[in-house]
């Protein structure tokens, strides 16, 4: 099995896009890009560190049932701002990936039916009268209910998070909904029965805002200052 690019290949492909693909069942788990080797040293970051990722036990569970992940470079020559946009796309393509972070322009220029697309561009910004933590629920919504994609979890400063008055879900640039956090916890099993453990990040507990409140943001546009060009970061803060 080829371990590396010969020498000189490398060089020559720049900047490429590919695809990680669990062979037992054809399965697409990973869209990443890179320069060099680096496609090889994804497909062996289950031996060069212990992060516990579902990215890294997938590939963890497909070496020890004895088989090698399989990849595809869909494109290569490319500069970095085509990569981005190359990667984004192929997100999108393939739901259910263990990325951590959607693809660059994902949150404003990600796959829409038309219709979303007249919604967004005719809503009205929403006008911030409390301070909110904004949670990008883009690719989570479509896997769980829209209270369990919004709630965990994410890494962000707790300290921060807790002198929020509202969580905002936000998707596609649009705000579909609005919750109180009664309270942020550690992403644990213990504090969230039934969840993913996650290292570093965490999720809250709390209840749907008041309808009140819900009408003054549920279906307004997320204001330009918000959606900054090629942020990644899937949590925003209304206030300082």
């Amino acid at each position: 099995m080829l371990q590396s690019f010969p020498t000189g290949v490398a060089d020559k492909l720049k900047v490429y896009v590919y695809r990680l693909i669990d062979p037992r069942n054809g399965e697409t788990f990973y869209v990443g890009k890179g320069k060099g080797n680096r496609v090889f040293a994804h497909v062996r970051e289950d031996i060069d560190t212990n992060d516990p990722g579902d990215k890294l036990r997938r590939i963890r569970d497909i070496r020890t049932a004895g088989f090698n992940v399989a990849h595809v470079i869909h494109r290569h020559g490319l500069d970095n701002k085509t990569a981005l946009e190359v990667e984004a796309a192929l997100i999108d393509a393939y739901p259910g990936l263990t990325n951590v972070q959607g693809g660059d322009g994902g949150n404003d220029r990600g796959a829409m039916h038309a219709h979303e697309i007249v919604n967004r561009y005719q809503a009205e910004p929403a006008d911030f009268q409390h301070k909110a933590v904004l949670i990008n629920v883009n690719r989570s919504v479509t896997e769980t209910s829209l209270y369990d994609a919004t709630r965990y979890a994410w890494k962000l400063s707790k300290k921060k998070a807790g002198r929020a008055e509202l969580v905002i879900a936000v998707r596609q640039g649009m705000i579909v909904g609005v919750f109180v956090a009664d309270e942020w916890l550690a992403a644990t099993a213990e504090n969230f029965p039934g969840r993913e453990p996650a290292s570093g990040r965490y999720g809250f507990i709390g209840t749907e805002a008041s309808s009140r409140i819900r009408k003054m943001y549920i279906g307004k546009r997320l204001p330009d200052a918000y959606r900054k060009p090629g942020a990644a970061n899937p949590i925003k803060y209304t206030f300082r």
